[in-house]
């Protein structure tokens, strides 16, 4: 089995594929389509702002292999700024039009805390199955984010609190969203990554 790991240009790639090293997963970091289509399952991670990202990704042709992975039923998994940008729409520096994987829009953190939201928090898992599968309850992640999915749709898998709740992590079908960095979150994220990994 082979995970790709795609790259735009935006993404923490390197710690993304330490933690696939560390448990064994065999894995590739590329940006070029034909390479990508061809595995497994795929990672969109992502740092950074989300109109250049959905910008690039479009003119690298990565959006309708997106499209085309999620209609097949293929893994597929966001992580932080890849995560939002599965969603319909963002309110980041204006409004900008997301991938529409996942129903719902990311939306600017309103919260009486320090914003953006960074370090360790505890996963409230909503959906156990398949991604917090061996998970205990009071599990922690580590964030780095200032804006968050904010949907109505059944999908959301996972919330947090941080000055109120809010949706970090959602599933349909065999996509997966994750807001906060499994890669940096320990044992927990590793448990998190070979739930992906395991996944069929």
């Amino acid at each position: 089995m082979k995970i790709g790991i795609i790259d735009y240009g935006m993404g923490n790639l390197k710690s993304v594929s330490n933690a696939l090293d560390y448990i064994g997963a065999d894995h590739l970091i590329s940006s070029k389509v034909e390479e990508l289509e061809v595995c497994d399952k795929l990672i969109l991670p992502g740092v950074g702002a989300f109109k250049d990202a959905v910008a690039r990704i479009r003119k690298m042709g990565i959006d309708a292999m997106l499209h085309r992975f999620h209609q097949q039923g293929k893994p597929l998994l966001g992580i932080c700024l890849g995560m939002q940008l599965l969603f319909d729409s963002s309110t980041e520096f204006g409004e900008h039009e997301g991938l529409g994987l996942l129903p719902g829009r990311i939306v600017k953190m309103e919260v009486p805390l320090k914003v953006p939201h960074m370090g360790w928090n505890s996963l409230i898992i909503k959906k156990e199955e398949p991604m917090f599968h061996g998970l205990t309850p009071e599990s922690y992640v580590y964030f780095v984010h200032s804006y968050h999915l904010e949907t109505e749709a059944d999908v959301v898998s996972a919330t947090t609190f941080y000055g109120k709740e809010i949706q970090i992590a959602a599933q349909s079908g065999n996509t997966y969203a994750l807001q906060f960095h499994p890669e940096k979150s320990g044992d927990t994220g590793l448990q998190i990554l070979k739930n992906f990994i395991d996944r069929t």
